[in-house]
């Protein structure tokens, strides 16, 4: 079966940095885009960044200069490294395996990281 499994959640304070992983099993990796999505209470879940199969990255503007999106291929796993971190990225962040440029709604999920942000 499909598993996307996130780990890394955890508490951080103001500017301090988060390294969350996204290891997949199930799918052929290496042919997904693969992206963070995160969501905060009462708000919409929101795309925060994306990374090709080709390694090609981009980032909501909220997260620019602060956010990098990953991958490693060899070891099926994406990663979202945050830093300056505000209280404001406090949300469940969700990691996806995208294929729906090929077929429309080949789109998993994984279960969701909480991070929280205090000081």
């Amino acid at each position: 079966q499909v598993q996307l499994v996130e780990s890394g959640g955890d508490l951080v304070q103001p500017g301090g940095s988060l390294r969350l992983s996204c290891a997949a099993s199930g799918i052929i990796f290496t042919v997904y885009r693969m992206s963070w999505y995160r969501q905060a209470p009462g708000k919409q879940r929101e795309l925060v960044a994306a990374i090709t199969d080709g390694g090609s990255t981009s980032y909501a503007d909220f997260v620019k200069g602060r956010f990098a999106i990953s991958r490693d291929n060899a070891k099926n796993t994406a990663y979202l490294q945050m830093n300056s971190v505000k209280p404001e990225d406090a949300a469940v962040y969700y990691c996806s395996a995208d294929l729906s440029t090929v077929l429309p709604g080949l789109h998993y999920w994984g279960q969701g990281a909480q991070v929280t942000v205090s000081s």
